[in-house]
């Protein structure tokens, strides 16, 4: 092992309170300058089952009240926010983030934190009124929201922080005990994370983190005690831990082709910096990034010549650079794989109006037209600062192209027709309907998730506290 490699900051295991070495290790990458930036400890298939047990023990012991457990979660969040800089340094190094993606990603993890904490203090059942039944006078029913016991947080790359807050706040307001495995390329914000928990009260061992790839997700999955699954990721690995769970629980966040229409009424001046800013923050690494915008063909002219000015206008590049807003994507094979897919879309007859030559893992913002169909850019989901404008005739035929795809995440819809905005929030199958606003659009206390192919479940504090926890039927008879 050289020097250098020993030299990086080390990123442990978290298991029953005590930070432990892996039984492997290995690199991190800073995203920009694609060199080793930390030291990643793995877990090995005994540290997995260890962290497990412990989980579960933990949970067992616990006799922390809801009022106790959100006041560790408040806490948690004041914590996050003193260690504010320190969080977004991580996320620009090794998220790739630029200054403002950062600092809204741990602006809005904070908030998740504190949305829990008033969830764990209001989460209750319900009256159940027996006595409206034949011969149940005098009886009195009543349900309580009990935990589930312990949660598996499985978090993706690209939102390190509210990701996995919005998985393991709501678990730690029901009740439950967490074992968080982040994604490798981002581990150090599940530590940082973890470590406000502990230092705001939380009782050792009702959080866990386990580091490690595929294989560690799957000693997970089999483990037993593990009673609910929160995953967000891609609709494969999401179809095989549904598979495999069984009768356990799940909540799913996965793949999309996210749509954004604009109807030949919308107000544009409104809509175009939304659109901008929903196709390309976070490199276009977001489930709800505009992918393909859809524009109804009178407006058509006008929006590409607007588009096109606003795109070109992007500074990409470091994400330490305070002027940058498209940084890196996540690994230089993401960046080779989106920069093939361009250049498919453009042999194959495209139009390609902003964009330019991948320098490492940045792919410039690229807007294109007239892109074929069969192109992977039009029917798989491109994770990239990548956004295609296809015209349309009619709202028919947008909602159509949308719900033709396997995917039903979140859709935009700019129009000033209320008419024509209630029928597609009936029509389009997706989690959510969002009007003159685009379908990345989301505020953390909303109900989010998808339908179809995009996973089922609703992250949203005030949803996922209730999927993690279950309903307790109580009756009283004089």
């Amino acid at each position: 092992m050289t020097d250098s490699f020993t030299a990086l900051p080390e990123v442990r295991l978290l298991i029953d309170g005590q930070w432990a070495d892996g039984g492997d290790r290995m690199a991190v990458h800073d995203k920009y300058r694609l060199t080793p930036c930390a030291n990643l400890h793995v877990a090995s298939h005994e540290q997995v089952r260890m962290a497990v047990t412990a989980a579960h023990r933990a949970f067992s012991a616990s006799t922390l009240t809801p009022y106790e457990r959100g006041a560790v979660l408040e806490r948690a969040a004041a914590l996050l926010e003193r260690d504010s800089a320190h969080l977004v340094a991580a996320l620009q190094t090794e998220g790739g983030f630029t200054l403002t993606d950062a600092q809204g990603e741990v602006k809005r993890c904070q908030q998740t934190f504190r949305l829990s904490a008033e969830e764990a203090r209001r989460l209750a059942g319900e009256m159940v009124p027996l006595d409206g039944a034949p011969q149940q006078g005098g009886r009195l029913g009543f349900t309580i929201r009990v935990p589930l016991g312990v949660v598996c947080a499985i978090t993706p790359f690209n939102a390190p922080l509210n990701t996995v807050a919005h998985k393991v706040a709501p678990a730690l307001a029901a009740g439950n005990a967490v074992v968080l495995k982040p994604s490798t390329h981002t581990p150090t914000l599940a530590n940082l994370m973890a470590s406000s928990l502990l230092e705001a009260g939380l009782p050792p061992g009702l959080i866990t983190v386990v580091h490690g790839g595929a294989e560690v997700a799957g000693w997970l999955i089999d483990e037993p005690a593990v009673r609910f699954f929160a995953f967000t990721g891609s609709t494969e690995v999401g179809r095989s831990i549904q598979q495999r769970a069984g009768l356990r629980r799940t909540q799913m966040e996965l793949g999309s082709i996210a749509f954004t229409i604009v109807g030949d009424d919308a107000n544009l001046d409104q809509a175009l910096p939304k659109i901008v800013a929903a196709g390309y923050r976070k490199a276009g690494q977001v489930c709800t990034s505009i992918q393909t915008l859809l524009v109804q063909r009178s407006r058509m002219a006008e929006v590409k010549a607007r588009l096109t000015e606003l795109v070109g206008e992007l500074r990409f590049g470091d994400p330490r650079d305070p002027s940058t807003l498209v940084g890196p994507v996540i690994s230089l094979a993401s960046a080779e794989r989106i920069e093939r897919w361009i250049d498919d879309a453009v042999a194959r007859g495209a139009d390609r109006l902003v964009g330019g030559a991948r320098k490492g893992a940045v792919v410039p913002p690229t807007l294109l037209t007239g892109v074929d169909q069969g192109s992977p850019v039009s029917c798989q989901e491109v994770f990239g600062p990548v956004m295609s404008i296809v015209p349309f005739d009619t709202f028919d035929e947008a909602i159509d192209r949308v719900n033709a795809t396997p995917y039903g995440l979140a859709t935009g819809f700019f129009t000033n027709r209320i008419d024509v905005a209630l029928k597609a929030a009936r029509r389009l199958h997706v989690g959510g309907v969002h009007i003159n606003e685009t379908s990345s659009s989301r505020v953390d206390l909303m109900p989010y998730g998808g339908s179809k192919d995009s996973g089922f479940g609703r992250e949203g504090p005030h949803y996922a506290v209730r999927e993690m926890s279950e309903e307790r039927l109580i009756t009283l008879s004089a």
